[in-house]
């Protein structure tokens, strides 16, 4: 297992060298930087090329990225050039409430969406199956904004039964119930936005396995559609359940952009509609970059997982 990872996180290594030259390129090639958003039309052209010249901006492009990634290896992400402050403290403070947030939200979708899936490929093309494809087609066709503000709109402002915007009321940060009551608009949301696909996948996924030769062998011996299902269709339906889940990594910090955005959430969602408003690109930068380490860690923990859940792969993915 230990020489598997090891193979793989170095794999990884010469991929995330491409990524962070792609992400600091494109970037790059925007028309416009966080100098033109900071000047004003009075300024002299002189204090706008200190500006550069203090931002590293009047660098060659490859001095300026290696700069960049020398300070990415040693943790360090850079400072705001709007705030000044610094990156790696803000994420440090922003990516923790935001995994408050996505966090139960994805595994209570995922958890519905097991069941959903199942039922539904356990009773393909009855009633049952149309009823929960229906509310699939449902949640996909709703905007998460809209939806959002629909909350809003007669849970916040018409019955007054929840805050509408932050993480806590001021004065009361240390309080739990407080917490729970500005938590669970945008938790319905993310769980509405996330549990659609997830429940048509399972369902694909059950569908699939149902028209396995084991299962026509299972009912021959005399195994009951229930029995079928508890000890082999949900155990194989694992294997793609795993799959979700590894690619679900990078929700947890990027996942929830627009619903923290709506209800103000502290979390990396507001944090990066502001530095992209403001073309602060070192926030951008750190962001996208963090973005593609998760989903390679992501397929990675997929890997490490189906080892785990199917013994074949394991004997193949280590030799």
């Amino acid at each position: 297992m230990g020489r598997y990872i090891l193979k793989r996180v170095l794999q990884a290594i010469p991929l995330l060298l491409v990524i962070s030259f792609i992400v600091f390129s494109l970037i790059h090639l925007a028309p416009y930087d966080a100098v033109d958003a900071l000047t004003t039309p009075d300024m002299s052209p002189e204090r706008v090329q200190m500006m550069r010249e203090r931002f590293g901006l009047d660098r060659p492009f490859l001095v300026q990225y290696v700069y960049w990634l020398r300070g990415i290896l040693q943790g360090d992400f850079g400072y705001s050039l709007i705030s000044q402050q610094s990156i790696g403290a803000e994420l440090a403070v922003r990516i923790p409430n935001t995994m408050k947030l996505v966090f139960p939200a994805y595994l209570t979708a995922l958890v519905l969406s097991v069941v959903l899936g199942l039922v539904a490929g356990a009773n393909k093309g009855k009633f049952l199956d149309r009823m929960i494809d229906g509310l699939c087609s449902v949640g996909i066709a709703t905007p998460t904004f809209w939806f959002a503000m629909l909350l809003i709109y007669i849970l916040g402002y018409k019955w007054h039964l929840f805050p509408i915007i932050g993480m806590h009321t001021v004065g009361q940060e240390g309080s739990f119930p407080d917490f729970i009551q500005h938590f669970i608009m945008p938790y319905l949301v993310l769980v509405v936005a996330f549990f659609p696909e997830l429940t048509r996948y399972i369902r694909s996924a059950t569908v699939e396995q149902l028209s396995e030769d084991y299962v026509m062998v299972q009912k021959s011996f005399g195994s009951s559609k229930r029995a079928v299902f508890a000890n082999h269709i949900s155990r194989n339906v694992l294997v793609p359940i795993v799959t979700q889940v590894g690619l679900a990594l990078p929700m947890l910090v990027t996942g929830a952009i627009i619903t923290e955005s709506i209800f103000s959430w502290p979390g990396v969602g507001p944090y990066l509609m502001t530095a992209t408003k403001s073309m602060d690109y070192p926030i951008i930068m750190a962001i996208m970059l963090l973005s593609a380490v998760l989903v390679i860690l992501g397929n990675l923990l997929s890997d490490i997982l189906y080892t785990i859940v199917d013994p074949r792969i394991r004997k193949e993915g280590w030799q």
